[in-house]
């Protein structure tokens, strides 16, 4: 029985946690709801080599309250508007795709700083 794709498994694979295209980057995430605190943990690598950002997010997974506390989370620490977010997979799920528009090289530059990933995209 085939599996089943998933957004990690799509034709535009994300290797790393985040791919830089003309207007932005696609981020990769992989959301805890309920956390003691909202933080940025680093990076998780899959065992088939995939990465996604690890964050934690006080807000329950009801009703969108965590998708919106992730957005507002990213876009402080990105320093860009929240209108520059957009949750393009994993509405309910802990990982997520997430659009982001702005200057790729500045937006993978301040991820690499956050994500504690010096190895550079």
């Amino acid at each position: 029985m085939p599996r089943r794709r998933s957004w990690w498994q799509a034709s535009d694979r994300l290797v790393t946690a985040w791919r830089r295209h003309e207007t932005g980057i696609i981020l990769a995430v992989r959301v805890t709801p309920r956390a003691a605190r909202d933080a940025v943990e680093g990076l998780l690598t899959s065992d088939d080599g995939r990465q996604a950002v690890v964050i934690r997010l006080t807000a329950a997974p009801t009703d969108g309250a965590a998708n919106d506390a992730l957005i507002r989370l990213l876009a402080k620490i990105l320093a860009i508007p929240k209108r520059d977010i957009r949750l393009e997979s994993g509405t309910t799920s802990r990982l997520k795709r997430l659009n982001i528009t702005g200057d790729p090289q500045a937006l993978a530059a301040r991820l690499d700083i956050i994500a504690g990933d010096k190895n550079g995209r």
